[in-house]
């Protein structure tokens, strides 16, 4: 299990250098731009300049099916938020990121419990990794809980224990570049403003 505040070695550990600022403020400066013309989702940078480092980034995560527990079932949430950190050695170093909202899901902590998450994404992340590449695997992992690789707390192992006997079935979403996303199969009651919809698929 990888913890996301765990920094990865850069490549040629000993050798490569952080990049220079300037590069390194036109790379992130392109890679949030990127970002927000490919996905839906909400980012608010603290300094749009990156005149100085460490960086905090708000996301806030639409249209994602990720599982919830609500009155004792498990449910669907479509709205996400988190924290991202960006040191001066990106990428050598992977973001930094703490979950911010409740979530049902061996891989992500609750946010008092410390908020990591686990990606393979993020322990395979290098140089050539961007930011559009790591918002991806967030979306796949909230969609895909791994219950064979859970972590300790008990709101994660009792998310592995339930998701071993019931896999994980995230409604459709058919979404489009700056339009509001549409939900295929989540039965009556969905409701992407809250981020909640109805249709669970029973307790734990």
């Amino acid at each position: 299990m990888s913890w996301s505040s765990s920094p990865t070695p850069r490549a040629g550990a000993g050798e490569s250098l952080p990049l220079p600022k300037e590069i390194l403020r036109k790379r992130l400066q392109n890679e949030i731009a990127q970002v927000r013309r490919k996905m839906i989702h909400t980012i608010v940078v603290s300094d749009p300049t990156f005149s100085s480092f460490p960086v905090e980034i708000k996301v806030t995560l639409r249209g994602v099916p990720g599982p919830i527990l609500r009155d004792g079932k498990v449910s669907h949430k479509f709205t996400h938020k988190f924290t991202m950190e960006i040191t001066e050695d990106y990428p050598y170093h992977k973001p930094i990121i703490r979950w911010e909202t409740p979530s049902f899901h061996p891989n992500v902590m609750l946010p008092e419990d410390g908020g990591y998450v686990c990606t393979r994404l993020l322990d395979e992340w290098d140089f050539n990794s961007t930011l559009l590449t790591f918002f991806k695997g967030i979306e796949s992992l909230l969609s895909n809980p791994n219950p064979s690789n859970p972590y300790g707390t008990d709101s994660c192992t009792r998310a592995a224990e339930y998701f071993n006997r019931h896999p994980y079935k995230p409604p459709e979403i058919v979404q489009s570049a700056k339009k509001a996303p549409r939900i295929l199969g989540s039965g009556p009651g969905a409701d992407m403003e809250d981020g909640q919809g109805a249709g669970g698929q029973g307790g734990p």
